[in-house]
């Protein structure tokens, strides 16, 4: 299982555009991932679940991968929050 922490840095949260954009990454990979903060835990590749997350800037976010591919997928989801979060 790897781990991947983030602190969500974009004045506006996680937000429509990069929440999509987040599950559309996500989605390319056949491990399981969840990302939680202080409140719940989700599923990674559903928008619906990112988006009720809530998180907002300054707020910590925590992925988990797990799964054939999990490594990979925890490199390019955390390229993706420095880039894009």
């Amino acid at each position: 299982m790897q781990e991947v922490r983030h602190v969500i840095n974009d004045e506006l949260g996680l937000h429509a555009r990069p929440a999509g954009l987040l599950v559309k990454t996500a989605g390319a990979f056949g491990c399981m991932i969840k990302v939680r903060n202080a409140a719940k835990e989700v599923d990674a590749k559903r928008i619906m679940g990112v988006m009720g997350l809530g998180a907002k800037q300054g707020d910590e976010v925590m992925f988990t991968f797990e799964g054939e591919d999990e490594v990979d997928a925890a490199e390019t989801v955390a390229k993706f929050l420095q880039e894009n979060l």
